[in-house]
């Protein structure tokens, strides 16, 4: 276990320093970007690890991987983000564990969330999910609502009880007009984030970049980044 906890806290040291001198490269402050450690695939116990070693926001992309591994962890001061696409028949049991929804991308989605916020006393933490390889209209490859459906769905978002509009999140797209311009895609997810603040001043949340790019993410302005295999190391191959 304390190879494990010097490999993780050795990782977690090198990702802060790509942080810090991405934020100083922009003349950001280092505080104005969070690091969420994508923890899917990896034990509940890693997770206790990274907890020890300061780290207060972890994200999951299935269900399935997710509730247990909150289950066990619930004693720890962490904020859960759920970033996959995400079907409302596992709707429920995400509110239970999730502060932070980010891969909002339908109305039907929205729904079947403030039922089950409201039903479980809960205020869930919403981003709109951005697909910036589906033109102005469409869903994109990984989910996703294209860029002009970012505002009815957030309005909705903002409408719904039990929900709260945090921002806006993406994925860098494999595909489409932004494909390999990753910083082109996150600039254009800030343009959106201003338009987005203009009717929802507190939505100011801005989550793009992972390990590969979150430098580009922090230049364009992101406000947290999800990173994975540059914490944890490789993925174990899913069953």
């Amino acid at each position: 276990m304390k190879d494990r906890r010097d490999e993780l806290a050795a990782n977690l040291a090198r990702v802060e320093e790509r942080i810090a001198a991405a934020c100083a490269a922009a003349g950001r402050a280092r505080d104005e970007v969070t690091l969420i450690v994508v923890t899917k695939t990896f034990p509940a116990s890693d997770v206790r690890i990274l907890s020890e070693l300061g780290v207060r926001h972890v994200a999951e992309n299935r269900d399935q991987d997710a509730a247990p591994k909150a289950a066990q962890c619930s004693d720890l001061p962490l904020s859960w983000h759920f970033v996959g696409q995400l079907q409302t028949n596992k709707v429920r049991s995400v509110v239970g564990y999730a502060d932070v929804v980010q891969s909002v991308d339908r109305s039907r989605l929205v729904t079947a969330l403030s039922r089950e916020a409201v039903r479980a006393g809960r205020e869930v933490g919403c981003l709109v999910q951005v697909a910036l390889d589906a033109g102005e209209s469409g869903r994109g490859e990984r989910g996703g609502v294209a860029p002009g459906g970012v505002a009815e769905l957030a309005g909705l978002v903002a409408g719904a009880e039990g929900l709260r509009l945090d921002g806006l999140m993406t994925v860098a797209p494999l595909t489409g007009e932004y494909a390999g311009r990753q910083q082109a895609a996150f600039e254009r997810l800030m343009d959106l984030s201003t338009d987005l603040r203009k009717a929802h001043p507190a939505a100011n949340m801005v989550s793009a970049g992972m390990s590969a790019d979150l430098e580009q993410a922090v230049a364009a302005g992101a406000t947290h980044v999800r990173v994975g295999s540059a914490v944890l190391g490789v993925r174990p191959r899913l069953g």
